[in-house]
C-alpha cells in the first residue's frame, strides 16, 4: 500500500510516522494491513509526514498513451481527435414521428 511504500523509502517506523502525522502506530498498523480506509486527506497527511507529495491522476483503463511532453504535442493529439471527429458522417434525423405517440385521457 501507499503508507507502507512511502514509510519504508523514508526507513521511518510506523511509530515515527504515526508521531509527525499526529495519529498513533495502532491506526498506521491497520491502514498497512487493509483493516481501515484513511480518508483522503488522511492519506495525503500521511504521505506528507513521511516527507513526500500525494498525486493523484484519473486513466481511463486500457490507456496506454503517455502525457503529451509540452503544448505543441497537445496540440497536434487534440487536431488528430478534432480531425477524425470531423470524418465521421453526419447522420440526419427525420422530423417525421416513426412511432405512435400515446395520449392519455
Amino acid at each position: 500500500m501507499i503508507i507502507q511504500a512511502v514509510r519504508r523509502r523514508q526507513g521511518l517506523t510506523q511509530a515515527e510516522l504515526a508521531r509527525r502525522a499526529g495519529t498513533s502506530q495502532p491506526v498506521i498498523s491497520a491502514y498497512e494491513h487493509g483493516r481501515r480506509d484513511p480518508t483522503y486527506q488522511m492519506l495525503r497527511k500521511l504521505v506528507e509526514a513521511g516527507g513526500e507529495r500525494l498525486q493523484m491522476d484519473a486513466v481511463l483503463p486500457g490507456s496506454d498513451n503517455p502525457r503529451p511532453a509540452d503544448a505543441r504535442e497537445h496540440a497536434r493529439r487534440l487536431l488528430e481527435v478534432l480531425t477524425l471527429a470531423d470524418a465521421i458522417p453526419v447522420r440526419r434525423r427525420t422530423s417525421v414521428l416513426t412511432a405512435p405517440r400515446l395520449i392519455s385521457t
